[in-house]
């Protein structure tokens, strides 16, 4: 027995062990094939997945300029040359580069500990962009002022933590078709390679063309014009190659099921990246590239966040902010709901009822950790994608989160170093990760149109609206219009006309056998009328729930789907724990 062995068997035999559902704990619903130093390594590679959003994050939400003034002229109205301002601006960056490491700290740890989720939670992208671009506008040239924007932030977080204690978000998640929220994780798996196609957080394999809107790309700095469109130069960028070899490094070490395979090559490839005497320097001799390679030499420092922390301003009297809210209200539910169903389900532990295992305290923990957010002068926090590369690498319980927060915390002192791994080093590991979660597209029931198509625009709109909440809201909505006609003809007929539905997924049946009400209130009301309560009756059969089963009996699985879908468990996950391959099928 190796001393790895020893650590994993004595904490698996601790209360740690148990309450994180370990396997060998003892706990009643252990999670199979989860192990301490598993977690540990898969913390790390979802931490250096997503450390992107440590400067991303930071260079989106000081775009908004903060609480910078900007007195504008006409010549420039957004302070663009004006030195004074662009120096507050940069502040403004460096100390929400400090913010946002934080919030990612307190939101993974919130998670992990309360949720017992492998997730990483951070500011959301595409969420900050239109916090900064569209409620703020760039350098404060919005109708809402950057004040403003995050009390509307912290009152979304405080809506988002009532929601969730009354069990309404937690319905809304159950109510959502079977084979769309299947299509959610192979959405977010094609929105996952797109992102790491791309230059701003990948390999820049894919450019902006004005024609055909996306192209080949590959086309160094230079050769690229103010837009962002290649003008020469394409499969030239020596990024893009070095982004490649990520990518290929990463497939055979996954193909010889080496541990850490994704890590190791995020870290190969940007260590080759930091110096600046190469052709893939992370920090080009420019006053950019300047700026970057002083922080980065700094190597430990800790910046004040004094024009970030608090700056609330409760003036909602425009509609503008109203507007604002609501847009962050419903975006963040669909993105917020798709994420974490996806993640759940991608890491085995949803259940026939289309739940995933502590759903209420992930909301909670959400809904908090947007309110956090804002109180750091951040966008809404959530859930993040990366989260898969992880499990990818067998992380299964807040273990994993509670890594992540680790990682988050070391980078507080190290941020110069956290904040310098280049975008075509993490970039392969999106696209890795997005190929494990389309595996999923073969449970999708494809032999009825009406549950085929929704999926379908599910998983394609999402990519190509870079938005995980538009891709749901229209396989929801397509899925409502098709078979809403078909439910209104057949009434209408009289039950005379209408499709094959011998071929349709009865997802509803489990889906609408839960109650609405939350536990906690329905304890309260059976404790009033003097009755028992039991507080596993809403428990269903997870995918690891073998020991619930009759002990000389195989494992069913209660969900009904299509036979067509090869006789696979909706909750099948590929998995590379322990370097076995599992999918789970039902007999």
């Amino acid at each position: 027995m190796t001393w790895v062995d020893r650590v994993n068997d004595y904490v698996a035999h601790s209360m740690v062990g148990k309450y994180f559902q370990l396997e060998g704990s003892g706990h009643r619903r252990e999670r199979k094939g989860t192990k301490f130093m598993t977690e540990l390594r898969a913390g790390m590679t979802t931490f250096f997945a997503m450390a992107y959003i440590i400067s991303v994050n930071a260079s989106i939400i000081s775009d908004s300029g903060g609480t910078c003034v900007c007195e504008g002229t006409e010549t420039d109205p957004t302070c663009d040359t004006n030195d004074d301002y662009l120096a507050c601006v940069y502040e403004m960056k460096l100390q929400m580069i400090m913010a946002t490491t934080i919030i990612a700290m307190i939101s993974s740890v919130l998670i992990g500990v309360f949720a017992n989720l492998p997730l990483g939670m951070a500011p959301g992208m595409g969420l900050n962009a239109y916090f900064t671009y569209t409620v703020v506008g760039y350098h404060g040239s919005g109708k809402v002022t950057y004040q403003t924007a995050l009390a509307a932030v912290f009152i979304e977080g405080l809506i988002f933590l009532v929601l969730s204690i009354f069990g309404i978000r937690q319905w809304l998640a159950r109510i959502i078709p079977m084979s769309i929220k299947i299509a959610m994780g192979c959405g977010i798996g094609l929105y996952l390679c797109f992102i790491g196609l791309q230059a701003s957080a990948g390999i820049g394999l894919v450019t902006l063309d004005k024609s055909t809107l996306v192209t080949l790309g590959g086309c160094p700095s230079s050769a690229l014009d103010a837009d962002g469109v290649c003008q020469w130069g394409h499969m030239e960028s020596g990024t893009t190659y070095m982004g490649i070899l990520g990518l290929v490094i990463m497939s055979i070490l996954l193909l010889y099921r080496v541990r850490g395979a994704i890590l190791i090559a995020i870290v190969f490839v940007a260590i080759t990246s930091w110096p600046r005497n190469n052709a893939v320097t992370y920090f080009p001799y420019t006053t950019s590239g300047d700026l970057m390679f002083n922080y980065f030499k700094k190597v430990v420092t800790v910046h004040g966040m004094q024009d970030v922390l608090g700056k609330f301003d409760f003036n909602l009297s425009g509609k503008d902010i109203w507007i604002a809210l609501i847009t962050f209200l419903y975006v963040d539910i669909m993105d917020t709901t798709g994420t974490m169903y996806s993640m759940a389900n991608y890491g085995g532990f949803t259940d026939k009822a289309g739940d995933f295992e502590h759903s209420t305290y992930a909301f909670m923990t959400d809904a908090i950790s947007i309110t956090i957010g804002s109180c750091f002068g951040s966008s809404p926090c959530t859930a993040f994608v990366e989260s898969g590369a992880g499990i990818a690498e067998g992380g299964r319980t807040g273990i994993t989160a509670i890594s992540v927060a680790f990682g988050f915390f070391v980078s507080i002192f190290f941020s110069p170093i956290f904040a310098s791994f280049p975008p075509w080093s993490t970039g392969p590991a999106l696209i890795i990760v997005g190929s494990m979660m389309t595996s999923g597209v073969r449970n999708i029931n494809w032999d009825y149109p009406g549950d085929a198509i929704p999926a379908f625009i599910t998983m394609a709109v999402m990519p190509f609206t870079y938005s995980i909440a538009y891709g749901v809201i229209g396989g929801v909505m397509s899925y409502v219009i098709i078979n809403g006609f078909v439910f209104i003809v057949d009434r209408l007929s009289g039950g005379r006309i209408h499709p094959d539905y011998s071929q349709r997924e009865d997802w509803w049946t489990a889906a609408l056998s839960r109650p609405f009400l939350p536990t906690w209130c329905r304890f309260l009301i059976a404790k009033a009328k003097g009755q028992s309560f039991d507080w596993h009756e809403d428990e269903y059969a997870f995918e690891d729930d073998e020991h619930l089963t009759e002990p000389h009996h195989e494992k069913e699985t209660d969900v009904i789907v299509d036979g067509s879908i090869n006789q696979h468990s909706f909750n099948e996950t590929t998995t590379i724990n322990d370097h076995i391959y599992s999918e789970k099928t039902s007999h």
